[in-house]
């Protein structure tokens, strides 16, 4: 198979390596999609001090399963799945109390430890998600940003009540403004790219601010009325 491989900042290699073979309680993924994320670039740059060299990039990875390993029991070959861009112990004071995102040991595919941009991988089941099958794939792989909006908006306690501001209205806050919206609240979206707020418009926003050309806090207290 080919597989991208980052060799030391701003160089990379196309590498036809062997295809790896599913473990105990893991299964293959025929890679179908994934996503560049800005946190790539930083390390095709050099910019991850968490990164180490030679590197496969890729953590919003989407695909189809090709194999499974022993004892796999809730997937099968030809599921369609979302992979889980974290690897955690389990053991930790954090993975005990539901906080696997912090995990002592975590290891983030793509960054720590080898992720997607590859034909086929593998993952423990554990990490592998199944979804649905009449998703388009370059919309699947932004599963994993989505995730991001609804956890963010979730631990700040987001209710339809409530007005939210989000500063920089790239493709997560853009996301955040989404996941905003779905919970009812009211919107206020800024950045200093027209571009870039009217997508906003386009995916809920209520009001924008540019702040290269307007006064931030004045047009906040205007929109708010005070």
């Amino acid at each position: 198979m080919k597989s991208c491989v980052i060799t030391k900042p701003f160089q990379y290699e196309i590498r036809d390596v062997p295809i790896p073979e599913p473990r105990k309680g893991e299964v293959q993924i025929k890679m179908m999609a994934a996503g560049v994320c800005g946190s790539d670039l930083h390390i095709y740059r050099g910019e991850n001090p968490c990164s180490r060299y030679p590197l496969i990039p890729g953590h919003e990875n989407v695909g189809v399963i090709s194999k499974v390993g022993e004892n796999v029991a809730k997937l099968k070959v030809g599921d369609h799945v979302v992979v889980d861009l974290i690897i955690t112990c389990g053991r930790c004071y954090q993975c005990t109390h539901g906080r696997e995102n912090v995990c002592e040991h975590v290891l983030v595919r793509g960054s720590g430890t080898d992720g997607g941009w590859r034909e086929y991988f593998t993952a423990p089941e554990s990490d592998v998600y199944p979804i649905d099958p009449k998703l388009d794939w370059k919309d699947a792989a932004l599963i994993e940003p989505l995730a991001i909006g609804e956890h963010c908006t979730k631990r700040g306690r987001v209710t339809a009540e409530d007005t939210v501001f989000i500063l920089g209205t790239g493709t997560i806050g853009t996301i955040i403004a989404q996941a905003c919206k779905m919970k009812g609240a009211k919107v206020i979206c800024c950045d200093i790219d027209d571009a870039s707020l009217e997508r906003a418009k386009l995916f809920g926003a209520d009001d924008t601010v540019n702040s290269k050309k307007e006064d931030m806090a004045g047009r906040v207290q205007e929109i708010t009325g005070g």
